[in-house]
This record gives C-alpha cells, structure tokens and sequence, in this order.
C-alpha cells in the first residue's frame, strides 16, 4: 500500500482532505467566491474550520450563493429567519456581518475597485520562503493589517487582520503550503499563471 502523500494538517476527514487537497490555497479571483470566503472565515471566528466546511452547501443556499447584489438587500425578516436555520452558524453578529460585507462588496464595485482588486493588490510583493511547518506562519501580516483597514473603511466586518490572512491563504494570495506537501508546487504555478 503506498504511503500516504504529505500534506499541511492530518486529517482522515474527506472533506478536510478535499478542502486542502483541492482548494485551500489555489488562486481565487471571482468577486463572488472571494465574499463567500471573507464570510465564512468570519463565522469560522471561535469555531473549527471543519463545521464551517460541513455547513458550508447550507450557507451558500441561506445566503443566496453569497450574490453580493442579493445578499446586500437582507433585511429584518432575512436576519430572524437565518437565525432560525440549523444549518449554518447562528450568530447575529456574523449574520449581520455577512450582510454589510455584501454591501461592501457592491460599494466597492461602485467606486471603481472590485473586491476582487482590492483583495489581490495586497498579495506580497516578496515571496516568503516555504514554511516547513504550519507553526511557523504568522496570524497576521503587513499585508493582511493593510487590506482589513481597507475592507473595514469599505464597511466590511469580522475582517479583523488574522480572518483577512485566513481568506488570503485560503484563496491563493498567499501560498502557505508547507515545504514538504505534495501540492505546494502545484499551488504555486497555478497562483504564478492567475496572474
């Protein structure tokens, strides 16, 4: 039986597996998709990543696919009946926050800087050598310090600059694969072609 392939965390969890494996890291440059993941890293906030994972098809139907142009019109009624929903993280605080951040994504649009744009602007001009493990990352970065002041000037919330290094790792803007994993390589080339 081969050995297994080395990767960043051990998990026998598939959807963890599939998560890191498939997606964590890989260039996300789709306004839309970028929403979902500052969101989710919000909720993820004092939680596993793993339930965020598992709720996540529950969260992209209570929020619309994350549709900026949807998701910025909740109001009352779409706070109480998503604090009524199993299915997701049930905080009015992140709800809430979801919601401002869809409308920030739209006022960024208007004002002529996608949130696509903003968020890859911030990418590392120096390309840190490859960690050898996890432990060796920063919760926060200049740059991640720099992009949530802009994303909270915008009106995002829960975009402290540790949940804004998690989107920017889990989308590719920074690529904390560690040396030794299997798709780091990979990873890097497909970040090196987005742009």
């Amino acid at each position: 039986m081969p050995a297994e392939p080395k990767r960043c965390w051990t998990t026998s969890d598939p959807v963890y597996l599939a998560y890191h494996d498939e997606e964590w890291g890989r260039p996300v440059v789709d306004e839309r998709a970028l929403l979902e993941r500052l969101c989710l890293e919000g909720f993820q906030s004092g939680l596993s990543w793993l339930t965020i994972l598992r709720k996540r098809e529950n969260f992209r139907a209570a929020f619309a696919g994350f549709d900026p142009a949807v998701v910025a019109g909740f109001g009352k009624r779409d706070v109480a009946r998503l604090l009524r929903d199993a299915g997701i993280v049930r905080h009015r605080g992140k709800i809430e926050a979801a919601i401002a951040n869809a409308q920030g994504t739209l006022a960024l649009r208007a004002a002529g800087t996608p949130l696509e744009e903003l968020v890859w602007a911030h990418r590392p001009k120096r390309i840190r050598s490859a960690p050898r493990t996890l432990r060796n990352l920063p919760a926060t970065t200049p740059e991640s310090n720099a992009l949530s002041k802009e994303l909270k000037r915008a009106g995002f919330r829960f975009v402290g600059p540790t949940t804004v290094y998690a989107t920017m790792q889990a989308c590719g803007v920074v690529n904390d694969h560690i040396a030794s994993c299997f798709v780091r390589a990979q990873v890097q080339r497909e970040i090196d072609t987005a742009f």
